[in-house]
């Protein structure tokens, strides 16, 4: 045993994750890694790009400690969306450009009906929601990985929140309660 500067080592080696490991996630969480990779390309085509390239890139990645493999997946994720959709925010409006929703959709209480109203966001607003709500990332973080502002994520929550809220129940005075309903409508694997 060593110790330096009040750290122990026992001299074993830590255990890095190798392209296998990384592999062997892809092939696990299959479901779940194309989903959050359709919900923030909004395409099909795209969200299959997304994924092999964050595979891709995981099994050609630095040395990643086994224990993070698979939240660095789910990153490899937002780095590949990120990088395909360019999300930004727009300056020039205070509300979002929100695509509109069919109306027979609206009033289903099914998970689809759940996707369609996470699609209907603007490209900015459904990263920042997908990341921020459904990932739980912090707005710090949020912020760093779509290059912007912590005001523009915390707007753009704002924004896709009210959405959805909208989307749930338009006579709900309680956007909160709206939203944790319709959250738990999506299925997205938990970090591991």
């Amino acid at each position: 045993m060593l110790t330096l500067g009040g750290i122990v080592s026992t001299g074993r080696p830590t255990a890095y994750a190798t392209g296998a490991d990384f592999c062997r996630i892809f092939a696990q969480d299959t479901k779940g890694l194309y989903l959050l990779s359709f919900l923030l390309t909004g395409d099909r085509k795209k969200a299959e790009e997304c994924f092999a390239s964050a595979l891709e890139d995981s099994t050609k990645s630095n040395r990643i400690f086994k224990d993070w493999a698979r939240s660095w997946s789910r990153r490899a994720i937002f780095q590949n969306a990120t990088r395909m959709i360019r999300p930004t925010p727009d300056p020039r409006r205070e509300k979002s450009a929100l695509r509109t929703i069919d109306t027979a959709v609206e009033t289903k209480a099914t998970s689809g009906a759940s996707l369609d109203a996470v699609l209907s966001l603007g490209t900015f607003e459904r990263f920042v929601f997908v990341m921020s709500i459904l990932e739980r990332y912090s707005d710090q973080d949020c912020s760093v990985l779509l290059e912007c502002s912590r005001r523009d994520v915390a707007l753009a929550k704002m924004q896709a929140a009210e959405h959805i809220a909208s989307f749930v129940n338009p006579t709900l005075p309680d956007a909160a309660n709206a939203l944790a309903a319709f959250a738990r409508k999506i299925v997205l694997p938990a970090t591991a």
